[in-house]
């Protein structure tokens, strides 16, 4: 018997049809592309946090133009789209629509920010299921439990502060004093260095001190910790605000040695403060630019062939590595590199050595790719490397 199809009927096969051609051309949009891999970022490229992202961004364009100069990934070149968020939410909200609905990319990977993130997931990884890889920045709670389609390269500032916390502990200090600014995502980092301080050693006194995001004068800062006649400081601060501590410091007299998670482990450290900054310590995710290892050598030259007058520094490796790592797991997929294929691809990734930082390993329930860091020191102006990576103890 032949079945007769009512306008009703018709109406719907239409409609069915039609989705399912929408959702094919989706799942392949930006990235089944046999010619080219179409991938976003958000940078504060301009406002006070632009000294970071300027360069950060800068790390990882140079690394993206070499492999597109060397035939891009299996063949297919990397189109990476870059939008400025002078590091506020809302705008990176609007720039991941912007991205997704109408760049057509396929991940956001190597971007700048951890409240910018955020206010970006229920957009990017619920409602549009696009994988955020690499993002410099990030909390405990976006990893534990693992969010679905967020992965990280970057050791998380805990586990950053847990080094500083043991180091401080190690080289025998007994009166610390935590300097952080006030949001609440450096007050955590703050409690994590004095958590892991007093674990290790029980006598120690370990005090916080919070300090406007943003300050320009320091000058009551460093009073108020001079005051508590400290034997080391812990700065959880940004670069320029880290400098101005250490100016001041100088100024005034403190010669407690100050310990840094990465931020402040920066070129524009050593710019702005000078000879102050000299003996300073801190821990890295990467390697020290200055280097002589080759993996470091070729980001030196890929900075200054792609990008001359941006400085090879921390800052840029941080870009350079996150770019690195996606290429590298990019390169293990057959077919069509999708949010899809890409997800698979990190869950599947071990033992991926950039080189320049420490080798990270993912899975299914384990999208940190790394804990490790790496102490430097400030000798004769530069930043220098003291032995290897090595895992913080457990917060």
């Amino acid at each position: 018997m032949r079945l007769r199809m009512t306008p009703l009927k018709a109406a719907c096969a239409a409609a069915l049809v039609l989705v399912a051609t929408a959702c094919g051309n989706a799942s392949s949009a930006g990235g089944g592309d046999s010619t080219e891999i179409k991938i976003g970022a958000w940078y504060p490229l301009s406002g006070a946090v632009s000294a970071s992202g300027v360069p950060q961004r800068a790390g990882a364009d140079a690394y993206f133009k070499m492999i597109n100069d060397k035939g891009g990934i299996n063949g297919r070149k990397v189109n990476w789209v870059v939008k400025d968020n002078a590091f506020d939410p809302q705008q990176t909200v609007q720039i991941a629509r912007e991205l997704i609905g109408q760049e057509k990319v396929v991940a956001i990977v190597a971007a700048n920010g951890t409240s910018q993130a955020e206010a970006a997931f229920p957009f990017v990884l619920q409602q549009s299921k696009v994988p955020i890889l690499n993002e410099l920045g990030g909390l405990d709670s976006w990893y534990n439990p693992p969010r679905p389609g967020l992965f990280g390269t970057q050791t998380l500032y805990e586990d950053q502060a847990a080094a500083l916390g043991a180091w401080v502990a190690q080289d025998g200090k007994k009166n610390v004093v935590v300097v952080h600014s006030d949001p609440a995502a450096f007050v955590t980092v703050a409690k994590a260095a004095q958590s892991v301080a007093t674990k290790t050693d029980p006598s120690m006194n370990v005090g916080l001190m919070p300090v406007k995001f943003q300050s320009t004068d320091y000058s009551p800062v460093v009073s108020q910790v001079k005051a508590k006649s400290p034997d080391a400081i812990v700065l959880i601060l940004a670069s320029p605000e880290a400098a101005a501590f250490m100016k001041e410091a100088k100024l005034q007299g403190l010669g407690a040695p100050t310990y840094g998670y990465a931020p402040v482990a920066a070129a524009s450290t050593l710019t702005l403060a000078g000879p102050a900054a000299e003996g300073a310590r801190a821990v890295q995710f990467v390697k020290s630019p200055n280097d002589n290892d080759p993996a470091v050598q070729e980001f030196r030259d890929a900075m200054a062939k792609y990008e001359p007058g941006q400085p090879a520094d921390f800052i840029a490796l941080w870009g350079w590595t996150g770019a690195k790592v996606f290429t590298q797991i990019a390169q293990t997929i057959q077919g069509p590199v999708t949010a899809e294929s890409l997800t698979k691809a990190y869950e599947q990734a071990k033992n991926v050595d950039p080189g320049v930082g420490p080798v990270m390993s993912f899975g299914p329930d384990k999208h940190m790719g790394t804990r490790d860091v790496q102490k430097v020191v400030v000798k004769d102006g530069k930043w220098v490397s003291e032995g290897d990576f090595y895992t913080p103890p457990a917060r």
